[in-house]
């Protein structure tokens, strides 16, 4: 039994169809050849994507958009130039509606560091160009991570998206989540209601709604020009999604053990992600000696039920990340040689109160239990392991639709163990990324905001209602993070403006605002 008749007969959690592909020079590559009747010019609607960068290697995706379900052929090629005279890596693979005809290509033997361009044919037509860049392998030049999470498409236009990618900087853009919404019904403002109209529930309709999105413009660009590193959330899925199940999921809705396969199966499908076991997505990557990236799944690999009580220091607590994926983070952190730590995931780490308290005494009033709040002691393990190690902790977040930077400390009520002046018992840094459209907390009253400044003295800014992304920067000495937020995300154009701007440095912790 070949690969993909065996991939066929397995279960919709299996690995989706993808190939690899090494360099050679280019006298011995394939070119392309057509001879037969030309394509529709929608054959690559849906354009071109690329992820996952290692030092010698990234992945490059594109779909096929036809009315037949037939399976078809494609050509890819991968250049040092944009205009492909100086090729690497060439080639033809199958695709079929078996994988929705996408197409994934791990091109390896890349060299580290550097930008290389790609594009596909089908049926005597060309794709877009699209641009990469591998990681470095070693040394001290600085790196620079775009950062979004949240796109809901009904809720607005992808200003936001179009904008970060016209950062001609970047590394790489991480994706922390809500890449789609599977909720239906209609947009906010014309041309933007979902499809198909209702909740998503099946792989086709997992499918249909990750076509509507990358039928768009703004999004498209941004997956042209950059490489990206993504995770998903709970709306990938459905609302507060976790391992066994989500709220908003009812009997009605058919067995959630084969929705969840549905969502996930789409997600590999559609994302330029580079595979291991079905259904993990946790992984890590190095950009040189600056930093370590560990991606993390918050949401369906192990999440349980979370904790609401006021005991939320119990032993038997629920698990956020489970065994595996929490050791997996921790010898990452021992064996780390890097200058930074970065976690890239899901949910809020630093502590959000409504009142606050010490840790001994339960910690005070929490707000959301979805975050990291309602998982104590997993958090608690993590900030041992990260301080164990000196891991200089940077945590990048998503998920709650606002900006936020926050300093990460186990008891932040408490003076004895927790300077907010000094930053001292910081164990690293938090930024909170905005939503690119989903909504913030636009009816929240000031006065609720200036007092959770008051109880959370690990917040050093917040801003609860914009839309926009970051821009962090890590060199060797600190990090300077730059939000950006979106003016109106409802008009067919939106004013794009930085709305701050803050620097940490390595050896002491402290956000500042410059």
């Amino acid at each position: 039994m070949d690969r993909r008749t065996f991939l066929k007969s397995l279960s919709l959690s299996a690995l989706v169809p993808w190939y690899v592909a090494s360099c050679a020079e280019d006298e011995g590559l394939e070119k392309y050849v057509w001879e037969g009747p030309l394509g529709p010019e929608t054959v690559f609607s849906h354009s071109v994507a690329s992820g996952d960068p290692l030092s010698n290697a990234a992945i490059i995706w594109t779909r096929v958009s036809l009315e037949s379900h037939a399976p078809v052929e494609v050509f890819f090629e991968v250049a040092r130039d944009e205009a492909f005279k100086d090729r690497v890596s060439a080639g033809y693979v199958g695709t079929s509606a078996y994988e929705d005809h996408t197409v994934k290509i791990d091109v390896t033997g890349l060299a580290p560091g550097k930008t290389y361009y790609y594009r596909f044919a089908c049926l005597g037509r060309y794709s877009p160009v699209g641009r990469t860049r591998t990681a470095a392998a070693s040394g001290l030049k600085p790196v620079t991570f775009g950062v979004v999470s949240c796109s809901n498409y009904r809720r607005g236009y992808f200003h936001a998206y179009r904008a970060l990618a016209e950062h001609d900087d970047l590394d790489c853009v991480l994706h922390l989540g809500d890449y789609i919404y599977e909720n239906g019904g209609p947009g906010e403002i014309p041309t933007r209601d979902s499809d198909p109209p209702w909740e998503c529930l099946t792989l086709e309709d997992y499918r249909r709604r990750y076509a509507q999105h990358r039928a768009d413009e703004d999004l498209q660009l941004l997956h042209a020009r950059h490489p990206m590193i993504a995770v998903w959330d709970d709306h990938e899925t459905a609302n507060d999604a976790s391992r066994d199940g989500a709220p908003s999921h009812s009997a009605s809705d058919g067995s959630w053990v084969i929705r969840k396969a549905a969502a996930t199966r789409a997600y590999l499908e559609w994302m330029p992600i580079r595979e291991t076991v079905a259904g993990r997505i946790f992984r890590g990557f190095s950009f040189g000696d600056v930093l370590d990236l560990h991606m993390l799944d918050t949401r369906l690999w192990a999440r349980t039920k979370q904790v609401i009580s006021a005991d939320l220091a119990r032993s038997d607590e629920p698990d956020l990340l489970g065994p595996d994926q929490e050791a997996w983070l921790f010898e990452r952190f021992a064996q780390s040689t890097a200058l930074w730590n970065v976690l890239g995931q899901q949910v809020m780490m630093a502590q959000l109160k409504l009142q606050g308290g010490l840790e001994a005494d339960g910690g005070g009033s929490f707000i959301n239990f979805d975050q990291w709040d309602g998982y104590q002691q997993s958090r608690k393990r993590l900030y041992d392991a990260a301080s164990a190690n000196d891991s200089k902790l940077v945590v990048l977040t998503g998920d709650i639709h606002s900006s936020w930077a926050n300093e990460l400390t186990l008891d932040p009520n408490n003076p004895e163990t927790f300077d907010p002046t000094t930053g001292r018992g910081a164990v690293g840094v938090e930024f909170v990324t905005p939503a690119v459209t989903s909504p913030g907390f636009d009816t929240l009253p000031p006065s609720i905001l200036e007092r959770l400044l008051v109880e959370n003295p690990q917040v050093r800014w917040v801003n609860a209602t914009e839309r926009g992304f970051m821009v962090v920067n890590f060199d060797s000495e600190s990090i300077r993070t730059e939000f950006f937020h979106v003016e109106d995300i409802q008009a067919t154009t939106g004013v794009v403006y930085s709305a701050a701007v803050f620097l940490t440095q390595r050896d002491d912790l402290v956000i500042r605002r410059q």
